[in-house]
């Protein structure tokens, strides 16, 4: 045997023996919770045969019975709250056979070249990684199968003549960005050690172990969930006490069972694709670049003002081109994208990046799981005029409604807002009024986004509805966004006095363009207005373009 081969069977057998360690602490806490009964039903066969007798042995019988009594049901009733929770399952968009009937070819053509068992189903995420997922648990209607031979030979096994029934196979899931960046023989290379792993989720001993750990977190959770009366918090409490000590029991053979599934994935995986994963393994870190600055630079302003761009993974593509053409990441680039996309396996590519782009908003930003009137799409050609100019107006109009509740109105100013009055307003102070704008911009942003915030879902809600949120950026300050505020009236302006137009850039997101050209030099000016109170380099960079700062500007 090779050495490959010796090292993907050595981690096949540390996750069995792991596994079997799991199955052991839940043996134990079985036999535990039968002990008394047991010692019960001792008791009660020695009196029925005469083997003891007297009021002391009645009493120490009674007793006995009954604290097996009480031990069996609340043993019962933790099995039942372990069996009928309902693990969080991930959020993903689940792509049916019919949908992408050349990827799951390819999956099915990677599985054989492995020799494992091939994914039950292949889902998207709006994501850069990819990964199994069981989701056979039991509350879910676990849907079990007969070891076939190839099931068999990706270690479940036959024993004492009898054929044992193993779960299904996981759910491959596969990060959306991957799909549009990745060239066909890269994805290829990347799904090969994430698919090898179905051959130790194979093995009943393996399964049944991951089942019962994720019983185990999912009765935490239910146990932890808010909205309980006195009684029930008391019972559950129980409940989440007795699971947090098996989890803590479980722990370290878990950790070093799924080790060991992936060294052995990863050694079943050397012999495919070898030399092409190498090279895709640089475009996975090229497409987390890519995608992180899509999201916060691009998609967030869109979701704030409840827009949602519904061609995401069409834009990374768009947005590494970028990053590749500026940088110069590597020869030969052009070539590289001549090559089949990976979306080609998709029937409908642009069905399944809307239905993506609209899971990546519900996970960042929490917008609904629908459009609506104030959840709407976007395409990429309509996003400078319905996401960016809207938004310096939105902001600028903001700006100016804070100066006038600030009292800062005088009679001799236009009723027309305009830029001079910012500009003004924030070089004749000391940098106090600056602190107070910034202290009240701030105070309405919050007020606005915690109006519009949906409920954050709890733990009743777990499973596979649930929708955790995960925030792109954390809180800005308010200098940060006085600043952000001051640079869209600056934009408002240049849009209305000097003919410049509102831009997309890919990496940076909203742009200035002024007679085509992409103007990134508008952030320090505003800086030194903001920090410093002084006006004189952004006066400069308003003349060098143009813009008629005395002049009143269109707000929504």
């Amino acid at each position: 045997m090779s050495d490959t081969g010796m090292g993907g069977e050595v981690g096949a057998q540390h996750a069995r023996s792991r596994a079997l360690a799991v199955l052991r602490i839940r043996s134990r806490a079985l036999a535990v919770a039968l002990l008394p009964a047991a010692v019960a039903v001792v008791l009660g066969v020695a009196a029925v045969q005469g083997r003891i007798d007297g009021s002391g042995w009645d009493a120490t019988r009674w007793a006995v019975t009954v604290i097996a009594l009480v031990v069996l049901l609340l043993a019962g009733a933790v099995a039942v709250v372990i069996v009928r929770a309902r693990p969080a399952l991930s959020p993903t968009v689940h792509l049916s056979e019919s949908a992408a009937p050349d990827l799951y070819r390819l999956v099915r053509d990677l599985a054989d070249r492995l020799d494992v068992p091939a994914p039950s189903a292949i889902a998207l995420t709006p994501d850069c990684d990819s990964w199994l997922e069981d989701r056979t648990h039991r509350a879910h209607g676990a849907a079990e199968r007969p070891v076939s031979e190839r099931s068999i030979r990706g270690g479940a096994d036959v024993r004492s003549g009898r054929v044992r029934r193993v779960p299904a196979a996981p759910v491959l899931v596969i990060g959306s960005p991957f799909m549009w960046w990745m060239r066909v023989g890269e994805l290829r290379a990347i799904l090969a050690p994430v698919v090898a792993g179905t051959g130790p989720s194979a093995h009943p001993d393996i399964a049944a172990a991951r089942r019962f750990v994720r019983g185990l977190d999912a009765a935490v959770a239910v146990a932890a969930r808010p909205g309980l009366d006195p009684v029930r918090r008391l019972g559950f409490g129980f409940v989440g006490s007795m699971a947090r000590l098996l989890l803590r029991g479980c722990r370290t053979h878990v950790a070093e069972m799924e080790r060991g599934v992936a060294v052995a994935a990863s050694e079943r995986a050397q012999a495919v694709d070898y030399g092409v994963r190498i090279v895709a393994q640089e475009q996975v870190g090229l497409a987390y670049a890519g995608w992180d600055r899509l999201l916060t630079r691009v998609a967030l302003p869109a979701w704030r003002m409840g827009r949602w761009p519904s061609r995401l993974d069409a834009g990374v593509v768009s947005a590494l081109t970028e990053l590749s053409r500026r940088d110069r990441l590597a020869e030969g680039f052009t070539s590289r994208l001549g090559e089949r996309p990976a979306c080609d396996l998709l029937e409908e590519p642009g069905v399944a990046d809307e239905a993506t782009s609209l899971l990546a908003a519900r996970l960042f930003h929490g917008g609904p799981a629908e459009p609506g009137p104030d959840w709407a799409p976007v395409d990429w050609a309509a996003y400078p005029e319905e996401v960016v100019d809207r938004k310096w107006r939105i902001e600028a109009a903001r700006l100016h409604r804070v100066l006038d509740t600030l009292g800062e109105r005088r009679a001799a100013e236009p009723a027309a807002p305009t830029l001079a009055r910012v500009i003004d307003h924030l070089a004749a102070g000391d940098g106090e009024a600056a602190e107070r704008l910034a202290a009240q911009i701030a105070a309405e942003v919050a007020d606005e986004e915690a109006a519009s915030a949906p409920p954050v879902p709890g733990p009743e809600s777990l499973g596979a509805d649930a929708i955790p949120l995960f925030p792109l950026q954390p809180p800005r300050t308010g200098r940060e966004l006085l600043a952000d505020h001051v640079t869209a009236m600056v934009c408002c302006a240049a849009v209305d006095t000097a003919g410049a137009l509102p831009g997309l850039d890919w990496l940076d997101g909203p742009s200035l363009l002024v007679d085509g050209v992409r103007r990134s030099d508008l952030s320090s000016p505003v800086l030194t207005l903001v920090e410093d109170g002084d006006a004189d380099e952004l006066r400069g960079w308003l003349s060098v373009i143009g813009i008629r700062p005395e002049k009143p500007i269109r707000l929504v």
